[in-house]
């Protein structure tokens, strides 16, 4: 695991605009500079709470605002698939946004476990093996029932 934060004065703010969106002028510099760098969920865990403390956004991050926020983010995910062929190939600025869509996802979702106290990998671990019992190889193989109608 990589972690890292450079502690520099950033300028004063500056938005483009990109579309509909407004970006910051030095969030390629903030994320070239590695100011952040990490690639465990440990990590990024860390991060998101030093990145919601450095605006003081803590207050706003109930677990209820988060599992909105984290509905919101899978909605516009799904949007890029709304209406279209199942093996549709997707040009790479679709992909590239798609990306940014799942970013949002990964990240609401570490920060409410955070402030939930879940361990989000060993949840998922655990509802694999609950997974398994609920469908098991020979009656689930091939079948996209339901397990109480196998």
């Amino acid at each position: 695991m990589v972690l890292s934060f450079v502690a520099t004065s950033l300028p004063p703010l500056q938005f483009e605009r990109r579309g509909n969106e407004r970006y910051h002028q030095s969030s390629a510099a903030f994320l070239s500079g590695n100011h952040v760098t990490t690639d465990s969920l440990e990590g990024l865990k860390r991060a998101l709470r030093e990145f919601a403390a450095e605006r003081d956004w803590d207050q706003f991050h109930s677990p209820k605002n988060l599992a909105c926020a984290l509905s919101v983010e899978a909605a516009e995910l799904l949007e890029h698939f709304q209406w279209s062929p199942d093996h549709q190939a997707l040009p790479a600025d679709q992909l590239e946004a798609i990306s940014h869509e799942i970013a949002d996802v990964l990240l609401y979702l570490t920060r409410l476990a955070d402030k939930l106290g879940i361990d989000p990998v060993g949840a998922a671990n655990a509802k694999l093996v609950l997974n398994a019992q609920k469908y098991p190889v020979d009656l689930s193989r091939g079948s996209s029932k339901k397990y109480t109608e196998l």
